[in-house]
């Protein structure tokens, strides 16, 4: 074992215990306070889930799966997410609509073949706003088609969504066994995703140069920490291992440097972020620079 990381461990046994006063405590006083509360849960969950895959907080991988295989959000398999996540770390394929998992960006043809009502829906899901209402949803049906599509040929997607299965069992068995409602857990797991949406927006933009491809919003607010710092984006990237609550001490002792790094793709905070793109997108869903013929 690595040195202990006490930081993310008292993390996630408050993320625990919050899920657990969400749905056991909390309905009996008011839904309204219930379900947020646990939408922030099921977020901080899945913002451990992406530390746990990096390597903490031990050094032995089992560890870590251990700690956030829980599928409290129910929708997104972690060993599915740990897969795509990884491959999306080669940088030289960030943004790419084929190469990379997460990318946000259409491959051109695959855009002007939309109808227009497509584009329309498309080009809203580019403004934050939009993102956070339609993004849950546009999200979760891409995914599924892709790994719909991959299962045939890919035991690594059949084995992780049948460990999803058995995981997803227990946490809907506490939820029957709680005072909180289906329906409203529902509405939680899709308020969660609409909370990440905020993170991923514009975490990557397309760029002729890698090095300029990821951002960096200098927020040190309740999102940073929701997000575990993922904001100083570029910095995760360049140091994928490093865990979260160490990367704003490495920014600010070479703030210069990184934002020389990633050529100004920058923003004061999550405030300014909403300021500009609320209703304005951020850039064009076909990607600007790759097109295939």
């Amino acid at each position: 074992m690595q040195k202990l990381e006490w930081p993310t461990l008292a993390l996630l046994a408050g993320t625990y215990l919050l899920w657990v006063v969400a749905i056991c405590v909390l309905p009996g006083i008011t839904l309204w306070l219930a379900v947020p509360v646990l939408a922030l849960a099921i977020a901080q969950h899945s913002s451990l889930q992406h530390e746990a895959l990096h390597g903490h907080p031990f050094r032995s991988q089992t560890l870590n799966t251990a700690m956030v295989f829980p599928a409290l959000g129910l929708v997104i398999p972690y060993l599915r997410f740990r897969d795509t996540h990884l491959a999306h770390h080669r940088d030289s394929e960030l943004t790419d609509p084929y190469d990379d998992p997460e990318s946000n960006y259409l491959d051109g043809g695959d855009w002007d073949r939309l109808s227009w009502i497509a584009q329309t829906i498309l080009t809203w899901n580019n403004t934050l706003l939009g993102r956070m209402a339609l993004g849950p949803l546009i999200g979760t049906v891409v995914f599924l088609r892709s790994e719909w599509a991959r299962a045939p040929n890919d035991p690594a997607v059949m084995r992780g969504w049948l460990w999803h299965f058995a995981m997803v069992l227990p946490v809907l068995t506490v939820v029957f066994l709680s005072p909180i409602p289906f329906w409203a857990y529902g509405v939680a797991c899709h308020l969660a995703l609409s909370l990440l949406r905020i993170r991923t927006y514009l975490e990557h933009q397309a760029h002729e140069r890698v090095r300029g491809r990821s951002v960096i919003i200098e927020d040190r607010g309740p999102l940073a920490l929701l997000f575990l710092n993922n904001n100083l984006h570029v910095v995760h990237h360049m140091h994928p291992r490093v865990p979260w609550f160490r990367l704003p001490r490495l920014f600010r002792a070479n703030r210069a440097r990184y934002l020389q790094i990633n050529e100004g793709y920058a923003y004061r905070s999550y405030a300014e972020v909403f300021r500009r793109h609320a209703l304005t997108p951020k850039d064009p869903v076909p990607h600007p620079l790759w097109r295939r013929d």
